[in-house]
């Protein structure tokens, strides 16, 4: 890599889709249980930006898309980063979700609840599932269809402002990054009706 840092790459990486913005994918790393030996699915994954950022912290990424044409530009932009261990995947998580036993999966698409089948499917017990959704009439649908195996966790909306500080001043900046999407954050368990 020629760039100096991680946050240098990803400012030059070709772009298709819109992107998680790096403030909502901090939010999915800190409010999840992935670790270095997770095994995890990013469905919906566009120029895979939230795929190559979750490589970097856990042991294998599953990278879905429907796009051909998405997939071509996430891998590369995997390569930018020298990222080996994702696996792209030309497939419909509304269809199926070959992977098993996932530590996460994400979701950016729309109609979400449409997978919810295939995720309980694929997501270990105490897994957790992160949809990124951009409007809350969005979030109250999926909240909605959500059944006994899913437990709500969270919703959160993610708003960052910077400051501006030198010798003669401290104060927030005129504008920021505000309201890119809703991030959902539900875990499976096993229901028992005792």
């Amino acid at each position: 890599m020629t760039e100096t840092n991680f946050a240098d790459i990803l400012k030059k990486i070709k772009r298709g889709p819109a992107i998680l913005l790096q403030k909502d994918i901090g939010v999915i790393l800190a409010n999840t249980s992935i670790d270095k030996n997770s095994i995890v699915l990013d469905a919906g994954s566009g120029c895979g930006v939230l795929s190559i950022n979750l490589a970097r912290f856990v042991k294998k990424v599953y990278s879905y898309d429907v796009r051909k044409d998405f997939l071509e530009i996430a891998k590369e932009n995997a390569k930018k980063f020298e990222i080996v261990n994702i696996v792209f995947r030309n497939k419909n998580v509304f269809e199926i979700i070959r992977d098993k036993n996932l530590d996460l999966i994400t979701l950016d698409l729309k109609d979400p609840w449409m997978a919810l089948g295939n995720c309980k499917k694929a997501l270990k017990e105490n897994g957790d599932l992160v949809v990124y959704l951009p409007n809350i009439t969005q979030v109250h649908e999926f909240v909605n269809k959500l059944d006994k195996d899913f437990k709500l966790e969270k919703v959160i909306e993610n708003i960052q402002r910077e400051w501006i500080v030198d010798e003669r001043r401290a104060r927030p900046e005129n504008i920021g990054i505000l309201h890119t999407g809703f991030l959902v954050f539900v875990r499976k368990f096993e229901y028992k009706d005792f």
